[in-house]
């Protein structure tokens, strides 16, 4: 069997793959830094962490940084993004850095 080749912008970049599966997945650390911002979630981005990363960065499958710069506030990345939440915004360089992007 063929294996799948992961974007350098998938949550699954680091995970590795078997013949017949993927492993457990290898989560991806986007570190903290004393510039990123604080925001506070509008109802226009409510269950919708796509939206926002493609506003932010123009680029919807990095979708899933939110929950891992901040693994405190989602523990689920979609259903817990909701409005009033507050969370850190990392800028797109860190992103891309620790992506290797």
């Amino acid at each position: 069997m063929a294996e799948v080749i992961y974007r350098a912008d998938s949550p699954y970049g680091q995970t590795k793959q078997y013949s017949f599966y993927l492993d457990v997945l290898t989560p991806r650390r986007i570190p903290p830094k004393r510039d990123d911002v604080l925001h506070t979630l509008t109802q226009v981005h409510q269950y919708r962490p796509d939206l926002l990363a493609f506003d932010l960065y123009k680029n919807s499958n990095l979708w899933w940084v939110f929950s891992s710069r901040n693994p405190n506030a989602f523990e689920d990345p979609i259903w817990d993004f909701r409005q009033g939440k507050r969370f850190f915004i990392p800028k797109l360089e860190v992103i891309e850095s620790a992506l290797g992007i």
